[in-house]
């Protein structure tokens, strides 16, 4: 037995990720897993890459994609917090030029919880260089209208909710810092998330992997800094506060211990207790989320609940499929990113889980294998 985890079963899951990057599935993938803030697996398996030749380690730099709105979600609830705006004030009282009905009646509750009315738009326009947040939040505010009342729809927003959650806490910031100094200061300081940041530092550039989107995601992720149409993630800076951060399994398990641990870990307090309970509290009620009804129907399996909570995903109940596997709590929570990211905190089994891979997966595909992933990783919980 290794710090709460059964030895044996540990070996089924690194048998079970060999395999799956000698049969071409994915490239390679670092996982973590902790109980009780213990590290008892931290493994880099396979490559980083599609030719095999870069082996991963447990400290390579990866693009976390969508994972990157788990970093504001915190940061929106240690807002609320600290009084800056509530979850109940409407964003276009925040950011006046968010206007038009129905779309100006939404709060910060429903850019937490998806519940919006705007439609799930990947980008604003085509080729678009949204790298720097006052030309994202420019486009999301002329370009994506809300179709429906806020509060009656479930659409995961690819960009528009953390483009503009970020602006919220930008503009309420009582320092007038940027947002990139906000993430660095308010969070990842405090939680020594030391090689996790919103761009790609010119020290991390040699362990970083650069992300083979094999045709799964269909936009592209242009940047000031360079002509690449997927510049964004190799870029030095950015403020792209849905997409943009860069980081290692290490960092995010502090970030999940830290939100296992209610809310602080090694003495630094991110959020408060209540807060985290409330977060981990679904929202949606019985809503689909949009995004995940397509995704079902296509691949022909029961479309779930959307079992969202404030930023975060919940397992939720019954025996959806589901990325958080089928073994875990139903008040397992977490984020993902981009059929290759994910991380969660199980608080029952005071489990934390943390996978980042090489080499995305369509979306059905990537929720069988994080199904599998987690369930072998409660399975080896002791």
């Amino acid at each position: 037995m290794v710090a709460g985890f059964d030895s044996e079963r540990l070996d089924r899951l690194r048998a079970v990720v060999r395999a799956d990057v000698e049969g071409g599935r994915y490239h390679g993938a670092v996982i973590r897993l902790a109980r009780g803030g213990e590290v008892g697996f931290h493994e880099a398996i396979g490559f980083g890459d599609a030719a095999h030749t870069r082996p991963l380690a447990t400290d390579s730099v990866f693009s976390i994609f969508s994972g990157t709105k788990a970093l504001i979600n915190v940061l929106v609830l240690r807002a609320v917090e600290l009084g800056w705006f509530a979850l109940t004030d409407r964003m276009s009282d925040i950011v006046p030029e968010f206007t038009g009905a129905p779309r100006d009646r939404a709060t910060i509750f429903h850019f937490l919880t998806h519940t919006t009315g705007m439609p799930g738009v990947w980008e604003p326009r085509a080729g678009g260089i949204y790298d720097r947040l006052s030309d994202a939040v420019a486009a999301v505010c002329e370009l994506i209208p809300g179709t429906v009342e806020p509060g009656t729809r479930c659409d995961y927003s690819p960009m528009a909710n953390h483009v503009l959650l970020a602006e919220a806490l930008r503009r309420r910031d009582p320092a007038g810092r940027d947002i990139r100094r906000i993430v660095q200061e308010d969070l990842l300081d405090p939680l020594g998330m030391v090689d996790t940041g919103l761009g790609l530092r010119p020290e991390l550039r040699g362990r970083h992997i650069v992300p083979d989107l094999r045709g799964v995601v269909p936009i592209t992720h242009r940047s000031h800094e360079n002509d690449d149409p997927q510049g964004l993630f190799v870029a030095e800076r950015n403020e792209a506060t849905w997409v943009g951060a860069s980081s290692t399994a290490a960092d995010l398990g502090r970030l999940v211990d830290m939100l296992g641990g209610e809310g602080t870990l090694e003495g630094a307090r991110v959020l408060a207790p209540p807060t985290i309970r409330l977060a981990r509290t679904t929202w949606t009620g019985d809503m689909p989320n949009e995004l995940y009804r397509t995704v079902a129907l296509r691949a022909g399996y029961a479309v779930p609940p959307a079992s969202l909570g404030l930023g975060f995903n919940l397992r939720g109940s019954g025996i959806p499929v589901h990325q958080m596997g089928t073994l875990t709590s139903p008040s397992t929570f977490g984020n993902y990113g981009a059929g290759s990211v994910l991380f969660w905190v199980d608080p029952e089994l005071d489990l934390t889980f943390v996978a980042l891979t090489a080499g995305l997966l369509p979306q059905a595909e990537n929720i069988a294998r994080f199904q599998q992933l987690s369930d072998l990783a409660v399975g080896a919980a002791q």
